[in-house]
């Protein structure tokens, strides 16, 4: 399974929002600035590409797409309460 430059922009896309959403609307950010969102929109597009192949019916251009938000979701939550756990312990 190859992903090609518009599977790849789709990726990016359901990352970037499900990034900002989570950070503007619900505020579940570790810091604030680009560089915080900036590594959120590629920890959810590694979780988007991790959940995509696992399971999934609605395919767009070699991209399941409801795995891949699920994926994008739990690995941006996974990431953010990481570093936050760890801040607080230290």
């Amino acid at each position: 399974m190859g992903m090609n430059f518009i599977s790849f922009l789709i990726m990016l896309v359901i990352s970037a929002v499900e990034s900002a959403t989570l950070r503007y609307v619900l505020s579940f950010r570790v810091r604030t600035g680009i560089v915080s969102l900036t590594s959120t929109v590629v920890w959810g597009w590694i979780g988007g590409w991790l959940g995509s192949p696992v399971s999934g019916v609605f395919h767009f251009d070699s991209v399941c797409i409801i795995p891949a938000v699920l994926g994008s979701v739990a690995l941006i939550v996974l990431m953010v309460d990481l570093v936050k756990t760890a801040k607080a312990a230290s």
